[in-house]
C-alpha cells in the first residue's frame, strides 16, 4: 500500500503532480495533513508520521521515504512503464539521477537562500549561484526540450516545480520559461490545480 502524506500547495505538491502525470493516483492514497507555513498559518499535525513534521512523505507498507527527489525517484522506478525514469542499465540513468541530486543539493539551496536575501562567500563557493543554475538548465534544454534531451522525466517536474511556486524567480530566458510553461500546460495540471485549490479551501 502506498500512502503519501500531502500539504496542499507546498514542497509535497510536485509528488502529486508527478503521481498524475503517470497515472497512478488509483494507486496512491493521499491523506491531507496541516504544517507549518512561512506566513504563521498551519501546524504541526499529529497525524502525519514524518519524524519532522514535513511534508511530503510517502509510506510504501511499512517504509517511510522522505525527501522530494527520493519519493519522485522511488516512484517512477516502481512503475517504470509510466515512462517517467531511466531504468538501469540504460546509459542515460546516471545523467538522471545526478539531476535529481543535483536539485535537492545545489538548486534548492540556491533558490531558498536567494529568496531569503541570504549572501555568503560560504554559500556561494559551495552552492554556486543563480547564474550558475540558469546556465547549466539552458545548456541542457539547448539540446531538450527535456533535460533528458526527448524524455519527459521526473527530472523536469521535480527541478522546474520551484519555478510554479515562485514565478518571479524563473531565469530570464527563453529556453527555460518556454520549457517551465511546457510543464505547466500538460494536460494533468488542470486536475492538480483543481485539487490543490479544494484542499486547500477545505483545510
Amino acid at each position: 500500500m502506498l500512502t503519501l502524506y500531502h500539504a496542499p500547495h507546498s514542497r509535497s505538491t510536485r509528488i502529486l503532480d508527478l503521481i498524475y502525470a503517470m497515472g497512478i493516483a488509483d494507486r496512491v492514497t493521499v491523506r491531507i495533513v496541516s504544517v507549518p507555513r512561512q506566513d504563521g498559518t498551519g501546524r504541526r499535525d499529529p497525524l502525519n508520521p514524518h519524524p519532522e513534521g514535513k511534508v511530503p512523505l510517502l509510506v510504501h507498507d511499512d517504509v517511510m521515504i522522505w525527501e522530494s527527489a527520493a519519493i519522485m525517484l522511488y516512484l517512477a522506478d516502481l512503475f517504470p512503464a509510466a515512462e517517467y525514469t531511466v531504468p538501469e542499465g540504460d546509459a542515460g540513468r546516471g545523467r538522471f539521477l545526478a539531476w535529481m541530486f543535483w536539485y535537492a543539493g545545489v538548486m534548492e539551496p540556491v533558490i531558498v537562500h536567494g529568496v531569503a536575501g541570504l549572501d555568503h562567500p560560504v554559500l556561494h563557493t559551495t552552492y554556486r549561484g543563480m547564474a550558475e543554475v540558469t546556465d547549466r538548465l539552458r545548456k541542457a534544454l539547448e539540446a531538450g526540450p527535456w533535460l533528458m534531451g526527448d524524455r519527459l522525466t521526473a527530472a523536469d517536474l521535480l527541478i522546474s516545480s520551484p519555478f510554479m511556486w515562485f514565478k518571479d524567480s524563473t531565469p530570464d530566458d527563453p529556453l527555460i520559461r518556454d520549457w517551465v510553461d511546457r510543464i505547466a500546460s500538460l494536460p494533468w495540471q488542470a486536475t492538480v490545480i483543481e485539487l490543490e485549490n479544494w484542499h486547500m479551501a477545505a483545510a
